[in-house]
C-alpha cells in the first residue's frame, strides 16, 4: 500500500487493504450507497459473493477501507481494464463511498490520491470512474483535484435477463 498508515492517521483516519473478513462491512456500505444513489432496488450482492468476487480463486476486484475509531468508514473498490489506444493497464474505480458522518475530514480525498498512486506504481496510462449527472458535489469535487468529466461519453450496459437473452441469440 503507497500510502502509509502514518500519513492518515494524524488525520484521525487510516487506509489499509480490505481482508476477507471485511466483507459483511463492505456490503453494509455498499448498501448504503445504494440509498443515496437511490438504486438499493439493484443491490444482490451478499456478503459470501463478495468474499469470492474479492478473495476467491480468480480475484475480480480489489478494496480499500477507510477505518475510523477502528470502525470501517469508507471503501474504494477498484479493478484493472486496458485501454488499447495506449497499450496500457488502467485502473478503474467502481464505487467509492464515505458514511456521511465522516465526510469532509479528508478521506474520500485520501482514498482517491491512494488509489491514483497505485495507478503509476502499476504503470497505468488511466484513471477512470464513472459519476451520477446528478452527483454536483461529486463532479465538483473531482473536477477540483483535476479529473475531467467526460461530455461525450455513455456508458452502455446489458444486465440480467437481457444479458441472458443476448447471449443466447
Amino acid at each position: 500500500m503507497t500510502q502509509t498508515l502514518e500519513d492518515t492517521r494524524k488525520s484521525g483516519f487510516m487506509l489499509r487493504p480490505a481482508a476477507a473478513a471485511d466483507c459483511a462491512a463492505i456490503v453494509g456500505l455498499i448498501r448504503e450507497l445504494a440509498v443515496f444513489e437511490q438504486l438499493e432496488h439493484m443491490v444482490v450482492v451478499t456478503p459470501e459473493s463478495l468474499r469470492e468476487q474479492l478473495f476467491g480463486a480468480r480475484p475480480a476486484a480489489e478494496a480499500v477501507l477507510a477505518e475510523r475509531d477502528g470502525a470501517v468508514v469508507g471503501f474504494a473498490l477498484f479493478f484493472s481494464n486496458f485501454s488499447t489506444f495506449l497499450g496500457k493497464p488502467g485502473l478503474y474505480l467502481e464505487d467509492l463511498y464515505v458514511q456521511p458522518a465522516h465526510r469532509q475530514c479528508g478521506i474520500g480525498k485520501a482514498l482517491l490520491q491512494h488509489l491514483g498512486a497505485l495507478a503509476v506504481e502499476r504503470g497505468c496510462g488511466r484513471f477512470e470512474w464513472s459519476v451520477l449527472d446528478w452527483n454536483a458535489n461529486a463532479i465538483s469535487f473531482y473536477e477540483k483535484m483535476g479529473a475531467v468529466v467526460m461530455p461525450d461519453w455513455r456508458i452502455c450496459r446489458i444486465t440480467g435477463e437481457s444479458l441472458q437473452r443476448y447471449a443466447r441469440s
